[in-house]
């Protein structure tokens, strides 16, 4: 399998990091069986060439090659991950492309960690908190 090094990725190159949101059933969850345990996710990335990066997906997965989405994160850190399916529609504002990508589970602790540390910060205005030490 010949690798060029444009066509074994998509490439996010301005805009915000990509959310990417959990999925918990449905037809994605088949594509992660296998020894190993991963999380799915949806992204949804706006593009002019949304056909065009789907069949770059197609002629990767042909290949029995594996396609990543690279993207920075919110510190500015160059990520990876890797591209599970992939589908192109159009929108009123144009096309966009929705991608199915793969995760190991403690990519999405690292959020629940972050949602439970906001829990932790809310006081009820009532009390009297003198003395008291918030627990982080």
């Amino acid at each position: 399998m010949t690798k060029n090094n444009l066509e074994d990725k998509i490439t996010i190159i301005e805009g915000p990091p990509p959310v990417f949101e959990p999925i918990e059933d449905g037809w994605a969850l088949g594509l992660t069986e296998g020894p190993f345990l991963f999380d799915m996710s949806l992204t949804q990335v706006r593009t002019f060439n949304g056909p065009e990066l789907v069949e770059r997906c197609h002629r990767m997965w042909k290949e029995n090659g594996i396609i990543h989405l690279h993207y920075r994160n919110e510190m500015g850190v160059e990520e990876k991950v890797p591209i599970m399916a992939a589908r192109s529609i159009e929108t009123d504002e144009g096309q966009v492309l929705l991608l199915w990508t793969r995760h190991s589970p403690e990519d999405f602790e690292d959020f629940d960690d972050l949602d439970d540390l906001d829990d932790d910060d809310e006081y009820d205005d009532d009390e009297d908190d003198e003395g008291d030490t918030p627990a982080l």
